[in-house]
């Protein structure tokens, strides 16, 4: 990519596209991909311009923050200010239902995982809630199994990193520490999208 200004770009004008960029993306940007995109800029340099924003937005009190998700950069607001993004989301967001958090409990720490090993577990059938983890983008199927039939597998996707603010899997708490919250709080991602102006709409 050529840009025109690699000879008389300075560090802040780097840290400013890197902020750019993170705004702009509609899914985490990972530190390899900025490096791609802007010139004589290594992955961990991104990194440390990342540190350098959120030094900022601390300082200056920002109502948002960069984390890492999905393996990416994103850009959020900060757990202080939930409450009201959840107010903002209440009525225009769909919540998780109880049954669907458990179906998704279970298939985050057994993946990938058969339907009929799901209903073993929660007792119930679980077609309906499948289908609807599927069409949320939180849920895919990831193949088929081994057994009687080669029943499908299924597996939590990026998108389901990112709803839930995960880094990776990793980042899962552990299954003793798991307490599933109430269908009215289910979590909710509060990604700062900011209305862009006069600007270029967003992707």
């Amino acid at each position: 990519m050529t840009t025109g200004d690699s000879i008389d770009r300075d560090a802040s004008s780097t840290r400013a596209i890197v902020e750019a960029l993170v705004f702009a993306a509609d899914e985490p940007l990972s530190a390899h991909r900025i490096a791609g995109i802007v010139e004589e800029v290594t992955p961990p340099a991104v990194e440390d311009l990342v540190a350098e924003l959120n030094a900022e937005y601390l300082r200056e009190g920002r109502a948002f923050r960069i984390v890492s998700v999905a393996g990416g950069f994103r850009m959020v607001t900060r757990p202080e200010h939930a409450l009201w993004i959840k107010l903002l989301h209440r009525s225009s967001r769909p919540r998780l239902s109880q049954a669907a958090l458990e179906t998704l409990s279970i298939v985050a720490y057994r993946q990938p995982v058969a339907r009929t090993e799901l209903e073993g577990i929660r007792g119930v059938n679980v077609d309906g809630v499948l289908k609807t983890l599927v069409e949320r983008d939180l849920v895919r199927i990831s193949g088929r199994g081994e057994g009687l039939g080669r029943p499908l597998l299924y597996a939590t996707t990026e998108h389901f990193l990112e709803y839930f603010g995960l880094p990776d899997l990793e980042a899962l708490p552990r299954p003793e520490e798991v307490e599933l919250a109430p269908a009215d709080e289910a979590p909710q991602p509060d990604l700062f999208e900011p209305d862009v102006g006069g600007g270029d709409p967003r992707p």
